[in-house]
């Protein structure tokens, strides 16, 4: 993925997108198209007639396939996930005429868009045990239902290839082979995927996973539901690597943390297994979160973030954080 260049990515007009969409759902007479959040994907929320809606316009990265996969995803979810207590799911709206996407033109290539329902509810920020106990449920129940899901369609894995070997490639391309961080980084590398080898051969935890479970898409709360959301990184991976995307959240105070992870591990495991080496797992796999959010930085300066804030700030803070973990001695 990020390989092919693109031109700069634009904010796709929503009078535009009322013009072309409107007529291809059923979902009464559009009132507004609000250009909404501006993320990995741009959003929009639309108000019809009949309710409130989003409207999601994937990056051109973003291929039809991509869509095709995540799209079967959260059909199948929908129905095992249906007398679910604890977990439901953001679900999107059909086509008239029985699809789920259409592509847009856009000047920097085609691009996909997705309408979901839009989402009531409370966000939790998971600051609470009772809560950390709640979505630990939740997320098991995720991954029980993932367990059941039957996927057809080629996808790539959340193994170290995804994880390392290609954030670090794209990174290195770059700064620069000559920059002093470089031998750092390819050996801070090397060891970080010597070290998840070694974890996953005491039998780690393996499954479809949601890929981007850090809480802002998981954290919507209706009555004793979650509902997860954006599952546009969903592919087979450790679910390890999950639920490590939870226990790095940023919106939980320090002295709390170890408290409310380990309610959400033992909320977790009322629901399914989870075993102790997966648990010591964890904090490997946020260090290669943090390495892959690194090379994620670098996959959009050229064609959205711009250079200004990627430079020797950037780079010296990455470094700084890598060399705090001891992987390196």
């Amino acid at each position: 993925m990020f390989n092919q260049p693109t031109a700069l990515r634009s904010v796709l007009n929503p009078k535009y997108l009322e013009l072309v969409l409107s007529d291809q759902y059923d979902i009464g007479s559009w009132e507004e198209c609000l250009f909404w959040l501006r993320g990995l994907n741009d959003t929009y929320r639309v108000r019809t007639s009949s309710g409130m809606y989003i409207l999601r316009v994937y990056r051109t990265e973003i291929t039809e396939a991509d869509v095709q996969y995540e799209l079967s995803l959260l059909s199948q979810l929908k129905g095992i996930l249906g007398s679910s207590v604890h977990t439901d799911i953001g679900e999107y709206i059909e086509k008239k005429d029985h699809t789920g996407y259409t592509v847009l033109e856009a000047g920097e290539g085609k691009r996909v868009a997705v309408m979901f329902r839009y989402i009531e509810g409370i966000e939790n920020n998971l600051e609470d045990e009772q809560s950390c106990y709640a979505f630990g449920q939740s997320a098991a129940e995720l991954h029980k239902a993932m367990d059941q899901v039957v996927m057809e369609q080629p996808r790539y894995e959340l193994d170290t290839k995804f994880l390392i070997d290609e954030p670090l490639e794209r990174i290195i391309n770059y700064i620069g082979e000559k920059n002093e961080a470089s031998s750092f980084l390819h050996t801070f590398a090397r060891e970080l995927k010597e070290r998840i080898g070694v974890a996953s051969k005491l039998g780690l935890d393996k499954g479809l996973c949601h890929g981007d479970m850090h809480g802002n898409n998981n954290a919507f709360q209706q009555g004793n539901q979650f509902i997860h959301y954006d599952f546009e990184w969903a592919a087979k991976g450790w679910r390890a690597y999950d639920l490590a995307q939870v226990k790095a959240r940023k919106r939980q105070s320090g002295e709390q943390k170890e408290v409310l992870w380990s309610a959400l591990i033992a909320g977790y495991r009322s629901v399914r297994s989870f075993s102790t080496e997966d648990e010591q797992a964890v904090d490997l796999f946020i260090i290669a979160r943090r390495f892959w959010v690194m090379g994620l930085d670098v996959a959009f300066i050229e064609s959205d973030m711009g250079a200004l804030d990627y430079g020797s700030d950037w780079l010296d803070s990455f470094v700084e954080e890598f060399r705090d973990t001891g992987i390196v001695q």
